[in-house]
């Protein structure tokens, strides 16, 4: 875990993020490869990774906002912050200049912050929610610069799942999106005060968030090599057999849905539950579905 890269004139550099722009930068620079191999404009596509930053962060906001539990929280720091309690140490709580409640241990917000649901720099992104914004605005793009549709969605395709490699490798380095604990050899053991640790304090499991959490499945490793998997067969063999335009990024959304699916039942970070499955499980299933539908019908195009 390291959750800041280095420090600039006093200010940090957050992993997360910067990983997060890199894989964007890269999705890009693959995308505009594809596309003049293609014999396509690569401006065109670098322009749309541009774009696609905005969006992709904008949507991933929202959905944090409304699907992962913390709605109230946001209406009731710009409404009445006494009914705002985190569960967080002493010392986390002065670096988040809160109130610390020593009788009931928790932490309080000192002040209103109307908008406190904006701040996507300090974690809180839900990536379904960035993948249909960026991919609502892609198709109106494309189609506004006269792309043919299909063939750049299957070029998007892969470009999304390479940034997602980098996006999950951030993750991990951030500490957030963490597994189940195991003891099996491929378990980490994040540092102390860190997500994992005081989740597993909360749980129980610890005596104190100061202690280093209990192994637990590094499943943003695990979804960065799936990604990675994913990214090398749409790339290297599916991308040069593919027999309509649009096959790959169905077979993309196809293999990530069931990728994250899997993987959620390893996750043990707060992320949202409706009837035992989490946001990203019940969004799976509908992408599985549109699949299904659409797959057929694009072949027979």
């Amino acid at each position: 875990m390291l959750p800041t890269l280095a420090e600039i004139f006093g200010e940090p550099i957050p992993a997360y993020f910067t990983l997060l722009l890199v894989g964007f930068a890269a999705a890009t620079w693959l995308a505009a490869r594809l596309a003049r191999h293609d014999g396509l404009n690569p401006d065109t596509f670098i322009d749309l990774g541009l774009f696609c930053v905005i969006f992709g962060v904008l949507g991933a906001r929202v959905l944090h906002v409304f699907a992962d539990g913390y709605f109230w929280d946001y209406v009731h720091l710009c409404t009445d912050p006494t009914k705002v309690a985190w569960e967080i140490t002493a010392a986390q709580c002065t670096r988040a200049e809160g109130i610390w409640d020593a009788t009931r241990e928790i932490c309080q917000p000192s002040e209103r912050d109307c908008f406190a649901w904006a701040a996507f720099w300090r974690g809180g992104l839900t990536y379904y929610g960035g993948l249909i914004a960026a991919s609502i605005f892609g198709i109106w793009f494309l189609k506004r610069e006269g792309v043919p549709l299909y063939r750049g969605m299957d070029i998007a395709a892969i470009s999304i799942s390479l940034g997602l490699v980098f996006g999950r490798m951030g993750c991990f380095l951030g500490g957030c999106c963490f597994g189940v604990h195991t003891d099996h050899r491929f378990g980490v053991s994040f540092p102390a005060f860190s997500p994992a640790s005081e989740s597993q304090w909360r749980a129980g499991l610890l005596e104190a968030p100061r202690l280093r959490s209990l192994p637990v499945h590094p499943t943003q490793l695990y979804e960065a090599f799936g990604c990675l998997a994913i990214t090398g067969f749409l790339l290297f063999w599916l991308r040069p057999r593919k027999r309509f335009d649009g096959q790959v990024m169905l077979t993309f959304i196809a293999l990530y849905a069931i990728l994250r699916f899997v993987l959620e039942y390893w996750r043990a970070d707060d992320r949202g539950e409706l009837l035992t499955l989490s946001t990203s499980q019940l969004l799976a299933i509908p992408a599985l579905l549109l699949v299904a539908t659409l797959y057929p019908r694009w072949k027979r195009r």
